[in-house]
């Protein structure tokens, strides 16, 4: 079964925040920095740590 990557994100998600109760800021602060990381000089870097 092949299942996309946005709905396969957006299920996990949604579990780790029914499951553990983040404060809503903390899911926008990490969302926001990593889009930011991503298209910043950094973005390269943290993929070579990542892989």
């Amino acid at each position: 079964m092949d299942v996309p990557l946005w709905l396969a994100l957006l299920v996990v998600g949604f579990l780790g925040i029914k499951l553990m109760r983040p404060p809503w800021w903390l899911v926008a602060v990490l969302l926001l920095g990593g889009y930011l990381v991503a298209d910043s000089i950094l973005g390269p870097a943290v993929d070579t740590i990542v892989k």
